[in-house]
């Protein structure tokens, strides 16, 4: 059965950091896309970071690049978020999926082509 636990939301202050854990189970993250999605209060859910494949391919969206860093732990088929630079825009409930299909790049963004969601994490960036 796959299972995703999402943790380390928090309230940060604009300028800071915080990475967020997906902890993985029933499947191996290295066989997987697997993504982080968030999602502002009154916005949609959008495309924030994925990595996928074995070489693991990244993608990340323009608001976060160059702040946020994804990365997965093999042994502890864990996935993370590293979030450095914080602005309140990136105040939302943070999300990972998963999916078996094969995608890379931007072609992992849409939550279409997940299959399997974590609860979700809250993140509060705010002075």
């Amino acid at each position: 059965q796959v299972q995703l636990v999402e943790s380390g939301g928090g309230l940060v202050q604009p300028g800071g950091s915080l990475r967020l854990s997906c902890a993985a189970s029933g499947f191996k993250l290295e066989d997987y896309a697997v993504g982080w999605f968030r999602q502002a209060p009154g916005k949609e859910r959008e495309g924030v970071s994925s990595i996928a494949g074995r070489p693991g391919i990244t993608y990340y969206a323009d608001s976060v690049k160059g702040r946020f860093t994804i990365s997965r732990d093999n042994a502890k088929n864990t996935l993370y978020l590293q979030m450095n630079s914080l602005k309140p825009e990136d105040t939302a409930v943070y999300y990972c999926a998963a999916t078996p299909q094969y995608c890379t790049g931007y072609g992992c963004s849409g939550e279409t082509k997940y299959n399997y969601w974590g609860q979700g994490t809250h993140v509060t960036v705010s002075s």
